[in-house]
């Protein structure tokens, strides 16, 4: 948590229009004496509720402020935004922006604003690497500085702090109290630099549902960085009071009068990456935390938002196509999103829990092939080639590869746009949201949601493991396809280990298990991917300039599978060995 110190001397940047920020640039705090709920104030720091709430922060030439102002400037804490995006064709924004749901719910025309915005950093990029951005925008004569967190495995929430500023140069001063105390010395030892621009203009109209009010912004510009710009063309959908639920349920509405794609990456975030000339990046889902005394329904809700949000995060960089890791990880989030479901299972019968698992099944389907052609290209043909340089044809055997991978990205990209994709995440999102699972609940069973979650860990995390080892009995016997369904059990524990395991806490016996239990699940997907290699050659090797190759990768993988099974079976013994955390004994 942030303290409440002084505040440290403001380094001044030069701002793209010139203007310095004059050295009187005082101010006074507005506050508002409620209480909300807040975000957290940087990575790993917990939500809190705390009064008064800074609502502005107005510059006054001819007041100094008091001794007891000045404090509250240092303690200052944000509101949180709670926002969606959807991605839209430009040409269709005026469509969007007379769909009935606007033109039933709009209070009014709305606001036109053309908003020009700054976002900066150091060279080292110190904010950007601890999921931070400082941005200053100029709407009219006015400007403001914002600061704004990384969601914290939640889709749609993120902390932001605001300030009104002189120009559109930053005032590191007003940012330093929301910046953790570890960086502040590495961003006072560096000067700010704008990394690019937005010159967005923006048409806001205010939606107002039984469920609650959203802002719905129509954006169309232009993100610059350097000589490299891109378009942006987006519906921005910002909730400003009730349920989170309305921002889902415009969003459908919207889906249903023409292609749209739900996203959650920032401006800020796209800014970043055309600066660098980077793809988007896709990464792995974060620990789960868990208090030992939450709820079945808090750790459902928990465990829901951790995968929703690790599959919106790896949307970008699967669409884009130049990073490889994005497919694998939206594949991965998938399969976790279905493991989450189906574990819902074990409460009782729920009536869209089957749709929405069908629904993930589909897309992680017309993604595999492209996994599959990616992991060929990129690790098994080279490997192979290198340690067989006097084998003719892998470079044939290569191009043929690359047509079949071009296709299977193709098929994985018709998926992402089609408008069962986006109709599918809306709704997931919105399920989520709304905690659907207790409406579809069946009445004897909704008492068993309040239930301490940890007891429901004990059971089910038991029975997976039995699961696991009777699949893995007799362990050096076990054909290719008995290996098969071990992996799949030995996944489902891996996933179910994630979920749960954190009730038990970060205890030694924890980490032990996952870590022989991750490096069993590895080396048997190993093992798989041979089989998966195998089938992918049949077909490959029908040119005479590729069969050799096609047939050296066999041999050389059978060969290899030979020698997977020792080292397998010492990681199953290692793995059996283990204590499990979840154990009565161990608990006593």
């Amino acid at each position: 948590m942030l303290k409440s110190d002084a505040t440290p001397a403001r380094k001044t940047a030069s701002a793209p229009d010139g203007n310095p920020v004059p050295k009187d640039n005082k101010r006074t705090l507005v506050v508002a004496g409620f209480l909300r709920q807040i975000e957290p104030a940087g990575p790993g720091a917990e939500p809190e509720i705390v009064e008064g709430a800074v609502i502005d922060q107005t510059p006054s030439q001819d007041t100094t402020p008091a001794p007891e102002a000045a404090q509250s400037n240092a303690a200052a804490r944000p509101a949180g935004e709670i926002e969606l995006k959807l991605l839209v064709d430009a040409d269709r924004m005026a469509h969007f922006n007379a769909a009935p749901i606007i033109a039933a719910h709009a209070r009014n025309k709305g606001t036109r604003k053309h908003l020009k915005s700054v976002y900066y950093d150091t060279p080292e990029r110190t904010l950007r690497d601890n999921g931070l951005s400082l941005r200053v925008r100029q709407s009219g004569a006015r400007f403001v500085q914002t600061v704004k967190t990384d969601a914290a495995d939640d889709p749609l929430r993120r902390g932001e702090w605001e300030a009104s500023v002189r120009s559109l140069a930053p005032d590191l001063a007003l940012a330093m109290p929301f910046v953790p105390e570890k960086l502040r010395s590495d961003l006072e030892a560096q000067p700010l630099e704008a990394v690019f621009t937005a010159d967005i203009h923006r048409h806001a109209r205010i939606v107002d549902l039984p469920s609650g009010t959203v802002e719905v912004a129509f954006d169309q510009g232009e993100l610059t960085a350097g000589e490299r710009s891109m378009p942006v063309s987006e519906i921005e959908l910002e909730l400003k009071g009730g349920s989170a639920s309305t921002i889902y349920e415009v969003a459908l509405r919207l889906a249903e009068h023409g292609a749209v794609k739900p996203s959650i990456r920032t401006k800020s975030a796209r800014g970043f990456d055309l600066a660098a000339g980077n793809p988007p990046s896709a990464r792995r889902p974060r620990k789960l935390r868990l208090a030992p005394s939450v709820t079945l329904d808090e750790a459902f809700a928990t465990i829901l938002r951790s995968c929703f949000f690790h599959l919106l995060q790896s949307l970008p960089a699967a669409e884009d196509g130049r990073n490889p890791e994005g497919v694998h990880q939206l594949r991965v989030s998938l399969r976790r999103l279905r493991s989450a479901l189906d574990l819902m299972r074990s409460v009782g019968a729920l009536s869209n829990l089957d749709a929405l698992r069908s629904e993930a099944k589909w897309l992680a389907q017309d993604l595999s092939a492209a996994r599959d052609w990616d992991v060929f290209q990129l690790e098994t043909l080279p490997t192979i080639a290198k340690a067989c340089p006097s084998v003719a044809g892998f470079d044939a055997l290569g191009r043929a590869a690359a047509k079949r991978q071009s296709d299977a990205y193709r098929k994985a990209h018709r998926a992402l746009a089609d408008r069962r994709c986006a109709v599918f995440l809306i709704s997931l999102g919105n399920w989520i949201e709304t905690r659907g699972w207790r409406s579809d609940v069946a009445a004897e069973d909704l008492g068993r949601l309040a239930e301490p979650a940890v007891s429901f860990a004990q059971r089910i995390l038991s029975e997976q493991y039995a699961k696991v080892l009777k699949r893995g009995r007799r362990f050096k016997q076990l054909t290719a396809e008995e290996l098969h369904r071990l992996r799949l059990a030995t996944k489902r524990l891996r996933y179910l280990g994630e979920f749960l395991l954190p009730l038990y806490e970060d205890s030694k016996s924890v980490r032990k298990f996952s870590r022989k239990l991750a490096g069993l699940q590895e080396e048997l997907g190993a093992f798989n991917d041979m089989a998966v290699t195998a089938s992918l050659l049949d077909g490959l090797g029908a040119e005479p300039d590729s069969a050799i190759a096609a047939a050296a990768i066999a041999g050389w993988q059978a060969r290899a599978s030979v020698g997977v099974q020792p080292s397998l079976q010492g990681t199953w013994r290692d793995f059996t060995a283990a204590r499990v955390p979840w154990s009565q004994a161990w608990q006593d």
